[in-house]
């Protein structure tokens, strides 16, 4: 542009510039707001303070799992007794309990 000739900006230039600076602002106002709430909020991974969420897990999924129908009721019942850390019932196949 030749502002030294006396030409000024058009008004859509001038418009443009106050969108950018608008969208600019705007966005690193959200990306402060958004790294602030990720910090202070917790993960729902992250286990509450005194309780057990590794242990919880394996059970959860398992859960959602039959819930999906993607395992059967006798296959549920055999992996949440191992789970448990119990024999379970002995099927065919599934090898010796030692």
């Amino acid at each position: 542009m030749m502002f030294w000739y006396g030409s000024g900006w058009a008004w859509w230039q001038a418009g443009l510039m106050w969108v950018g600076m608008i969208a600019f602002w705007a966005l690193l106002i959200w990306a402060v707001y958004a790294a602030v709430k990720s910090i202070t909020t917790r993960d729902a991974g992250e286990p509450e303070p005194g309780g057990h969420r590794q242990a919880d897990d394996p059970r959860r999924i398992l859960d959602e799992r039959l819930a999906r129908g993607e395992i059967d009721t006798d296959e549920y019942l055999r992996l949440r007794d191992l789970l448990d850390g119990s024999t379970g019932r002995g099927r065919a196949g599934t090898g010796s309990a030692r």
